[in-house]
């Protein structure tokens, strides 16, 4: 009787009480939700002979509650358990979004997620609500969780970052932003009247954290492919020297993957008469976890005076839901934490209750890679990053890749459905894409046969003046007509 319940139509699903349910289409990546005004905004974009175009783009308008499309949910009808009426439109919905996710996946190069990972073991946990509420390190009454995979992961992280058991402390997080306003709120504790400094390249949680606290925060230039220029950061500290500086060092940055000078940083400071009265946080979110296993690159470790690390979990290590790891130093946490009778656990924490589920899908692989397995995966990212750097530049198309990074940054595209069809992060003139262990050379190949022939249909439209880039990536980056 199920599969004769329903029969499918163009846009959706016909029960067998002749009612339409419309089935998920594939969302709009530029408008998941309605918030973009029809409107057209335009905006100047500078081509290669130092003419100016138009550009149209969507503007984002905040406040409104519109949603494009949107799967309902309704009460079930009262034979529905007898008919199954029901379980087959159900899985006829999720038939369809599996198909898109799997469609969507093809074409993921924009965003810094590894999508090659396999967790089927897993699955026999799923029927569980395993909850990692308060400290990882003090059992609280509610008995369902996995605390013990969670320290494990934790103690693998003090080791990569070199900070001993009895000094460290730390916890899974629900996300990379999570580890940044840990960090940040950390720092804040440890010097409540400190500044927070952070470079205009750090991701966009650094500065909501300073909203949130209402920390004062100073924004510090940066040099064009991205890293922090430690001349502005001197003079921006001998601005307020009376004040403790709280630092964000970001070991990757989000568009162009530059990477802080870490040791830089520590020497200015010290050399302002900072000495003792600073807190660093390193956002290593992507690269955090690249960097120990690139020869050569500069250590991110707690053998120098910072005082926090924090990294994604869904992103290099690849998770099918999103997690990060946080690490602190064990005396600096005291300083935030209270005790929770309800919870018989103590707090220190930004979220209450926990993904427990997170840690586990960590600790599995972890172990089933190791550092070798990760040294290879990195080995292997900078090598296609390096392929599609030399293949875009050969193919007259501006990139820049960064030495310590794997994010190519290379020309925006002139057409956004194929923005949108790749699913490339964008900014103002450039675009890039992050390769991932999960993004072969394969893949890249497709890539970039679509975009050179893209290109061409873009000229013959008159569309495919080669926009000037020097500004964003360095004059020997530019293939403009001027560079």
């Amino acid at each position: 009787m199920v599969g004769s319940a329903e029969v499918e139509v163009e846009n959706g699903v016909v029960d067998a009480k002749g009612k339409v349910e419309e089935l998920p289409q594939e969302i709009d990546p530029i408008d998941p939700i309605g918030l973009i005004d029809q409107a057209a905004v335009t905006e100047d974009v500078e081509r290669g002979n130092g003419e100016k175009k138009r550009r149209s783009s969507r503007k984002i308008v905040l406040g409104k509650n519109v949603h494009t499309s949107c799967l309902a949910v309704t009460e079930p009808e009262t034979d529905d358990e007898v008919t199954g009426d029901r379980d087959a439109y159900m899985a006829s919905v999720l038939a369809r979004y599996k198909k898109t996710l799997t469609e969507r996946t093809k074409h993921h190069l924009g965003y810094p997620y590894n999508l090659d990972f396999d967790y089927g073991a897993l699955g026999q946990l799923q029927h569980f609500s395993i909850n990692n509420l308060g400290d990882p390190f003090i059992e609280s009454n509610y008995g369902v969780h996995s605390r013990q995979f969670e320290v494990g992961v934790l103690d693998w992280f003090a080791r990569l970052w070199e900070l001993e058991k009895d000094e460290y402390w730390g916890y899974i997080t629900n996300c990379g932003t999570e580890g940044n306003l840990h960090g940040i709120l950390v720092g804040r504790e440890v010097f409540p009247d400190g500044i927070l400094y952070a470079s205009q390249e750090s991701h966009y949680s650094v500065f909501k954290a300073a909203r949130m606290y209402r920390m004062e925060c100073v924004k510090v230039n940066t040099h064009v492919y991205g890293e922090i220029d430690c001349e502005d950061f001197r003079a921006k500290l001998l601005q307020h020297k009376d004040k403790p500086a709280i630092i964000n060092v970001n070991i990757g940055t989000t568009v162009k993957g530059a990477v802080d000078d870490l040791d830089l940083v520590i020497k200015t400071l010290e050399e302002t008469g900072f000495h003792d009265r600073f807190y660093i946080h390193c956002d290593g979110a992507l690269f955090g976890l690249m960097m120990p296993f690139v020869k050569q690159a500069p250590k991110v470790t707690f053998k120098k005076p910072i005082g926090s690390v924090s990294v994604s979990g869904h992103k290099f290590v690849g998770c099918p839901m999103p997690c990060g790891v946080q690490i602190t130093r064990l005396k600096h946490v005291n300083a935030l934490s209270s005790n929770v009778e309800y919870l018989a656990s103590r707090d220190a924490t930004i979220m209450g209750s926990r993904n427990g589920h997170a840690p586990i899908f960590l600790w599995y692989t972890l172990n089933r890679k190791g550092y070798r397995g990760f040294r290879k995966e990195v080995q292997k990212c900078l090598r296609n990053a390096h392929y599609l750097k030399d293949k875009l530049q050969d193919a007259g198309i501006g990139a820049m890749l960064n030495e310590l990074s794997s994010t190519v940054v290379f020309e925006r595209p002139q057409d956004e459905e194929f923005v949108r069809r790749w699913q490339l992060a964008c900014q103002g003139n450039i675009a890039h894409v992050v390769v991932m262990p999960s993004v072969t050379i394969e893949k890249l190949d497709t890539f970039l046969g679509a975009l050179v022939q893209n290109r061409l249909t873009w000229s013959e439209n008159g569309k495919g003046q080669t926009p000037c880039i020097a500004a964003e990536i360095g004059t020997k980056n530019c293939l403009c007509g001027q560079h």
